[in-house]
């Protein structure tokens, strides 16, 4: 960066003022608000070490980022966030003119918050955005455990385990009962995977259950669905540890015992049971992960990991035959792994399309990257403003008469918003046409 200044003595100025008082740990798009005249805002949830989250809209015009909420109820630092909706214009629940989700944030001190966010227009205020906050529910894992009435014959719950991921499990919604529920998967540093249930007619947020195979601190979570012919779902989760390895959980039983037990009255823990699947994907820590269905109803998992490698592994969900088999099956179909990637750890990836794949790393090199039958072959390599990248999102915007725009926005030591058009399919081989 360049900056002018006159020789003459003057008064230190801030060139730009922060939006947090420490490094930027994690950030969620929730969306855009149209505003008249204006070029559209995008609204951003961030989440920081100096214990807050802030909600901002960032302009593509002024490339002004305005906070319009601060949300400071985290004793420790905010590293993980996730969101249940949006709800945009035009969908049933909220007008035209603004979004409405769910948040949930969450890292040290085993502390999870729940908000619910209501953006809309109002063109009296600076940004022409208002956001309104509503705190649902929170929970702490050392609370939980004061509540049990065996605690003495347990371990005591570790009061410094530290959330490091969390995903929404998409498809819970059960429109069928007069309470619905969202459930939420935790990434979490004492070796567990946790599976949340959030009641938000009673603002109560629970523990449905948990395991702990990893036996070391769990980095990532990724929540999946997988819908079965005649609509069946089985909710699908991939965690991501420290030892390189990543596991994949069918939770569709604990989903259903949650909803089918009134666990207000009468609470149950079952445990996650074991694994369907683990696969070794890399030689460390797995720093970045992302799930993407595919056409033909196939999963591809992304994954980068702390020695700048990349791994690509596609799944197909089978059905098991017999009662000893009874159940969802995962195969591998294919795998492919890039070697030193990057220079750094990969602290963001992204599955755009099936041949698609951007990663972003903390030597500041954010990468297009294409899987064909070679493997991987990197496209374009654009160099980014934020120092120790933490993470990224990514969104696509399609226009009428316009190609395919993906943006994404990364996070770290600051916050840099990117966009560019996604290169042509290729064209398939002589034998598949």
């Amino acid at each position: 960066m360049l900056y002018r200044c006159e020789a003459e003595p003057r008064e230190q100025q801030v060139l730009l003022a922060s939006l947090h008082g420490r490094e930027i740990a994690c950030v969620r798009r929730l969306g855009a608000v149209e505003v008249p005249g204006r070029a559209a805002l995008n609204i951003f949830v961030t989440g920081s070490e100096d214990t807050t989250a802030c909600v901002l809209a960032l302009s593509e015009g002024s490339r002004a980022a305005v906070p319009l909420a601060r949300l400071s109820d985290h004793i420790s630092s905010v590293r993980a966030l996730a969101l249940a909706g949006p709800v945009g214009p035009g969908d049933e629940g909220f007008g035209d003119e603004g979004l409405s989700a769910l948040l949930f944030s969450a890292g040290g001190r085993a502390q999870i918050e729940c908000y619910r966010l209501l953006c809309s227009r109002d063109p009296a205020s600076e940004s022409a955005v208002a956001c309104q906050v509503i705190h649902v529910a929170s929970h702490r894992l050392d609370e939980h455990w004061e509540r049990k009435k065996n605690r003495h014959k347990l371990v005591k719950m570790d009061p410094e385990t530290r959330y490091m991921s969390l995903s929404v499990v998409p498809g819970t919604s059960t429109e069928q009962l007069a309470m619905p529920w969202k459930f939420l998967a935790a990434a979490c540093s004492d070796g567990s995977v946790r599976v949340f249930g959030l009641l938000e007619a009673t603002q109560k947020l629970v523990l449905v259950a948990e395991s702990f195979h990893h036996q070391r601190c769990v980095l990532k979570v990724e929540a999946f669905l997988h819908m079965r012919a005649g609509g069946e779902r089985r909710h699908l989760l991939c965690s991501a540890a420290t030892d390189g390895s990543i596991a994949f959980w069918d939770i569709t039983g604990p989903i259903a015992d949650a909803v089918s037990v009134a666990l207000l009255t009468k609470p149950v823990f079952p445990a996650l049971g074991t694994p369907l699947l683990t696969i070794m994907a890399h030689s460390c820590g797995v720093n970045s992960l992302h799930v993407h269905e595919t056409p033909e109803g196939q999963y591809l998992v992304a994954s980068g990991s702390d020695d700048g490698s990349i791994h690509l592994c596609l799944l197909e969900v089978a059905l098991g035959r017999g009662e000893a088999m009874a159940g969802t099956c995962l195969r591998v179909l294919e795998r492919v792994a890039r070697p030193c990637a990057h220079a750094a750890h990969v602290t963001g990836i992204r599955v755009l399309r099936p041949d698609l794949l951007l990663s972003a790393s903390v030597d500041q090199r954010l990468t297009l990257w294409r899987w064909g039958p070679d493997g991987l072959d990197a496209l374009s390599t654009t160099f980014f403003h934020v120092p120790d990248l933490a993470e990224l999102d990514c969104w696509e915007v399609a226009e009428a008469g316009r190609e395919l725009q993906y943006y994404c926005v990364l996070c770290g030591q600051g916050l840099e918003m990117l966009h560019g058009t996604a290169p042509p399919k290729p064209p398939l081989p002589e034998a598949h046409q």
